[in-house]
């Protein structure tokens, strides 16, 4: 039932129209209103003890988070609210970490319930979150609208962000199973204080309220939403407040790099194409490399021996590994030892001193002593010159005689050593990778080589593509499509990052089309000059 309109609700102005000063207030959930319960929450958030009491459940695992049901009282407000929302204009956020629609801030909206509905979560349920946290929340809440519909997803994260202190969500959806997909996700951490292994799943329900405080350990996701015809609306966003004191960053240690194999080009005569052995080829694929940094290197291995790999890979019984945790990535990986042997030549071929040469030929980049290096010499001898031409010094005058050190003699730089790091992954229904600040590996200058097998019938809208991106910006720079026995070779930069794009519901589709199955592999290797 809507609450009724006051007589001062609106006024008349000189056309003769009504306007509305635009504010419904919602009635919310009466055990915000009761000081005993109040207290009772407050202490077991305190203790971190489990507490139900009527509408309202109170649960520390496996970090303290609270669920109001009915949390507006009036059911009509509720209907008008979904409406005005619905309405909304909304835009697609698309990233590494997420994908969904989301409207524009509703703190200066001015319909109705939008209105009242953030006055209340502005004053008194404020007011409410802060004596039960016994901390001071500032009266300016960030607060938006989020449709999450069919392969919408938002991946592990904590929230964790200089002043957000209390994350809520309102869910305003429809009847919802856990079938539907869209649960909320809590996570548990490891002794590293990292995301480990989802231990409880909220489903989301009409009128139900969840809040729990941002903390180092905060971790959760939306899971993918699966229903092709249910729309996941939700109101959600934070209270501001003193943030609770951050856990030093936990930095993974570097992923091991070698040199090259000791194989010569016997080894690339055996498995590469022949097109790409030939030495005017290899300057006009350079020539295309230098020109833009990447480059698709189609029918890259000789068919017989790409078929060999990818029925190895299709078949065999390789164990492959989950690797995460699950804030920085989740796919499947295999080692080296106890691959196949035609996967494990392909490996080796990847990593030898043969291939090191090819790609500086594709490059230009000195990958191997003997590619085609700079003119420093050259550069260093006309600097001589200069030196020599602009001397104001009449005579050189002669300098006592001492015995000379070692600080005397020319140092001569190291010439560093050409390393490479590689992995065999498997990608599938729920895998990705996402940007995070502590990657050492993403700090340097690189190159990327991507090898694929298994992508037959593979689409675009599956996800599993490889996105760089700019530091600091979500605009593409460049996306890396899955495509069978083809090598994608990208050079980037200190300030250019990459993922991989959560692979949702729609691969799966593979199972009615393909017999191969729902998955493709890569060989990942980067390359270090």
């Amino acid at each position: 039932m809507t609450s009724k309109r006051r007589k001062n609700d609106t006024e008349t102005v000189g056309t003769g129209k009504k306007k509305d000063k635009r504010e419904e207030t919602p009635k919310i959930s009466e055990i915000t209103e009761d000081t005993d319960v109040r207290d009772r929450v407050k202490v077991a958030w305190l203790k971190k003890e489990h507490l139900s009491h009527g509408s309202i459940e109170l649960d520390c695992r496996p970090f303290p988070h609270c669920v109001i049901k009915n949390f507006i009282r009036n059911e009509g407000f509720l209907e008008n609210l979904e409406k005005e929302l619905l309405d909304l204009n909304f835009h697609e956020k698309s990233n590494d970490l997420y994908k969904f629609k989301q409207s524009d801030d509703l703190k200066k909206r001015k319909e109705a319930h939008i209105a009242g509905l953030r006055a209340v979560l502005f004053e008194r349920f404020r007011l409410w979150l802060s004596s039960v946290f016994a901390v001071e929340l500032e009266p300016v809440v960030d607060v938006s609208c989020a449709k999450y519909e069919y392969t919408d997803v938002l991946l592990c994260h904590d929230d964790e962000l200089e002043g957000r202190r209390i994350a809520f969500i309102l869910y305003l959806v429809r009847p919802w199973e856990s079938s539907d997909g869209g649960t909320l996700d809590l996570y548990s951490v490891d002794g590293n204080n990292q995301p480990k292994d989802i231990v409880k799943s909220l489903v989301p329900s009409w009128n139900t309220l969840i809040f729990f405080e941002v903390s180092p350990v905060s971790f959760h996701q939306v899971a993918e939403v699966l229903s092709k015809d249910k729309c996941r609306l939700s109101v959600s966003g934070w209270f501001h407040g003193r943030s609770l004191e951050r856990l030093p960053r936990y930095i993974e240690p570097a992923a091991p790099r070698s040199p090259h194999l000791p194989r010569d080009e016997e080894l690339l005569l055996e498995w590469i194409n022949p097109i790409y052995l030939d030495v005017a080829y290899q300057a006009q694929v350079q020539e295309e490399f230098e020109e833009s940094s990447e480059i698709l290197l189609k029918n890259f291995l000789k068919e017989d021996k790409f078929e060999q790999v990818n029925e190895a890979l299709k078949q065999s019984e390789i164990q492959w590994v989950k690797r995460g945790p699950p804030n920085k990535r989740s796919y499947r990986w295999a080692e080296q030892q106890g691959l196949p042997p035609c996967v494990s030549a392909c490996w080796e071929l990847l990593s030898s001193e043969a291939f090191f040469l090819l790609l500086s030929n594709f490059t230009g980049l000195k990958l191997h002593f003997m590619a085609a290096g700079d003119d420093t010499d050259e550069e260093e001898e006309e600097k001589d010159e200069e030196r020599a031409a602009g001397s104001t010094d009449p005579e050189p005058r002669a300098a006592p005689e001492r015995q000379k050190t070692s600080a005397d003699l020319p140092v001569c730089p190291e010439p560093s050593t050409p390393l490479c790091r590689g992995e065999l992954r498997c990608w599938g229904h729920g895998d990705y990778t996402l940007i995070h600040d502590t990657n050492v590996d993403s700090m340097e200058f690189a190159l990327d080589l991507l090898l694929y097998f298994g992508c037959e019938g593979w689409q675009a809208d599956f996800g599993g593509f490889t996105s760089y991106i700019a530091s600091g910006e979500d605009e593409e720079l460049l996306t890396v499509s899955p495509e069978s026995n083809s090598v994608a070779l990208v050079y980037r930069d200190k300030e250019t990052l990459k993922f991989v794009k959560h692979v949702n519901h729609r691969s799966l589709e593979l199972e009615r089309s393909s017999p191969r199955g729902t998955s493709f592999y890569d060989f990942s290797f980067v390359y270090y000059e």
